[in-house]
């Protein structure tokens, strides 16, 4: 069977979407136990940025899966004296099974990496995508809702790469509605929405993005999700951004605003948070937020991803 890559959400269809995230909810709810399909693989971990989460849920979860895993930082590859990334992929696909990927730039690079036919490749997060984040999101209120359809998302912020993740993952999904509000300017591209909201009409989902905070929707919400306002640590040319991103901070009385009357609306937030700035301290440690959870999804959601992009009937390079 040929390896698979994940680069882009939109590279899957609804049925493979839901399909991971119920392979994700089932690692949390140990119906996994003694699963290693990845025994006697190799897992490159290739980051050239800063991460927490991320990397450690890739490396621990693939060894949970049985692999072998080796980590290069953003100088150990000979990218660094000029080699090209062709050059590269073709090399380390001589001995990796799969090589996972975060980058600051957007997702050519990690489509360069992914031209050779042996070695899977990951997008653990792209300037302008992070698709295992949202399939993280999805795994998450999955558990606790016990279902996906039905659910209304706001979310609330910068239209940054984990905003286009989500809204990639909705649209291929059945009954969801999400809802993006974003401060003017630092919205999603006006074309990338319209796409987005003509692929969710045809699965029966809607998804919307304005920028007026006074238009928030009332006791409908079932997810409050914010992400940090400075995406991978990026500066904003704009140097009064901040006045602008203010009103986006989610606060308990944005939370009282928009939850049902049923007392089961939680807040999500990706992580790390800047603090007192998209999130009080009061909602982020606050009974209604399951970001922590979220958290360790990362880590089921990779798992899910790995067995995916190598399943156990394909042979080794």
């Amino acid at each position: 069977m040929p390896k698979k890559d994940l680069i882009s959400i939109s590279d899957l269809d609804g049925d493979t979407i839901l399909s991971l995230v119920e392979t994700a909810v089932a690692v949390a709810e140990e119906r996994q136990q003694g699963w290693r399909p990845l025994a006697g693989r190799m897992v490159g971990i290739f980051f050239r940025k800063t991460s927490t989460r991320t990397r450690t849920s890739f490396t621990v979860g693939a060894m949970k899966l049985g692999a072998q895993v080796i980590a290069y930082g953003p100088n150990d590859l000979q990218l660094d004296t000029g080699e090209t990334v062709s050059d590269t992929a073709r090399v380390l696909a001589n001995y990796l099974d799969a090589l996972v990927i975060r980058t600051n730039d957007t997702m050519s690079e990690m489509r360069q990496f992914a031209s050779q036919d042996r070695m899977a490749v990951i997008n653990a997060m792209s300037a302008n995508e992070h698709p295992t984040q949202s399939l993280a999101d999805l795994a998450t209120l999955r558990e606790y809702f016990g279902r996906l359809v039905g659910l209304h998302v706001l979310y609330l912020g910068e239209g940054n790469n984990s905003a286009a993740a989500i809204s990639l993952a909705i649209a291929r999904l059945p009954g969801m509605r999400l809802t993006l509000i974003t401060p003017e300017g630092y919205g999603l591209h006006s074309a990338f929405i319209e796409e987005v909201r003509a692929t969710a009409a045809a699965n029966g989902s809607e998804i919307e993005q304005h920028h007026d905070v006074g238009r928030l929707p009332r006791h409908s919400v079932d997810a409050v999700y914010t992400t940090r306002w400075l995406t991978m640590g990026v500066k904003k040319a704009d140097e009064d951004w901040i006045s602008k991103f203010r009103p986006y901070t989610v606060t308990p009385a944005v939370m009282a605003e928009v939850s049902k009357p049923d007392g089961k609306t939680v807040f999500l937030h990706d992580l790390p948070a800047m603090r007192g700035y998209e999130v009080l301290d009061e909602v982020l440690d606050g009974p209604q937020s399951i970001a922590l959870r979220q958290a360790y999804h990362k880590m089921t959601s990779a798992m899910a991803v790995l067995a995916w992009c190598l399943p156990e009937d394909a042979p080794n390079p």
